[in-house]
C-alpha cells in the first residue's frame, strides 16, 4: 500500500533532512522556483512536484543516486520519456476528451505540436548525458 496521503496536501510527502546527513535546501532560482511556480495546477502536478522534492531533499545513498539518475533520464523508458509521452497524450483529441470542442484545424495543430514535443525530447533530449553520468558513477 502506498504511503502517499489519500488527499493531496502540497509538501506533505517532502522528507525532512536528518541531522546526521543534512541535505541543503532547494535553491530559489532552480528546482525550488520550478516547484513553487507549478503549485496548485492539478493534484497530479502536485504529486509530481512532491516526487521531485522528495528526490532532491532525501539523503540518498550512492546506489540510490545512480538509480535516480537512470530512472529520471538515463534510458529510453525514463521519467523524462514519460513526460514526453504524457504531453503527446494530453495534446491528442482522442486520448484527451477535453480537446473535443476544438475546431479540426486547431486540434490538428495541437496534436502535431504534442507529437513533435515527444519526438524531439526522445530524439534530441539529454538521455545520453544522464546515461554517461550513471556510467561514470558505476565506474567509481
Amino acid at each position: 500500500m502506498s504511503s502517499y496521503p489519500w488527499k493531496h496536501i502540497p509538501g506533505e510527502a517532502a522528507p525532512v533532512p536528518s541531522r546526521s546527513n543534512p541535505v541543503p535546501p532547494l535553491d530559489e532560482d532552480g528546482l525550488g522556483d520550478v516547484l513553487h511556480e507549478t503549485a496548485g495546477f492539478h493534484s497530479s502536478v502536485d504529486q509530481r512536484r512532491d516526487g521531485l522534492r522528495n528526490a532532491a531533499l532525501s539523503p540518498l545513498t550512492f546506489e540510490q543516486t545512480k538509480n535516480n539518475l537512470a530512472a529520471l533520464a538515463g534510458f529510453e523508458h525514463s521519467i523524462v520519456a514519460g513526460i514526453g509521452y504524457l504531453v503527446e497524450r494530453l495534446t491528442h483529441p482522442i486520448t484527451n476528451p477535453a480537446l473535443a470542442g476544438l475546431d479540426a484545424e486547431t486540434a490538428k495543430k495541437v496534436q502535431a505540436l504534442g507529437e513533435q514535443y515527444r519526438y524531439e525530447l526522445m530524439e534530441f533530449g539529454p538521455h545520453q548525458i544522464a546515461a554517461d553520468i550513471a556510467a561514470l558513477l558505476n565506474e567509481a
